[in-house]
């Protein structure tokens, strides 16, 4: 049985993420945390990451991308430097999301339940 999506949302709350909507995504749910976003879409092992995870620059998303040979975020025309501290947060952000929703998959299919004895 795939995991609830509304049970991801709150685990996912509790861990100190922002959740947001987007009148462009309405299928979507941003989660947000340190300008870290990702978007979020149902799927058949519960919520998903759509895409790659980006740096927040007002309300829209930027991209991780090379301008002029420097990395940047990048949403239409605004431009924000990759620095290595924001490529450190986009880092762990993506990692802390991922291990979340891969956590209440398997611990919805039984395994993570069951431990073995040790």
């Amino acid at each position: 049985m795939p995991p609830d999506p509304a049970h991801q949302l709150q685990q996912i709350y509790l861990a100190g993420f922002e959740l947001k909507t987007f009148d462009r995504f309405p299928k979507c749910v941003g989660v947000v945390r340190d300008n870290c976003i990702a978007l979020l879409v149902p799927g058949p092992d519960g919520l998903q990451m759509l895409g790659t995870p980006g740096w927040q620059i007002g309300e829209v998303m930027g991209v991780l991308t090379e301008v002029g040979g420097r990395q940047v975020f990048q949403a239409k025309q605004e431009m924000v430097e990759a620095t290595a501290e924001r490529l450190e947060a986009l880092r762990r952000f993506r990692e802390e999301l991922r291990a979340i929703l891969e956590e209440e998959s398997v611990g919805r299919n039984g395994c993570a339940d069951n431990p073995e004895p040790g």
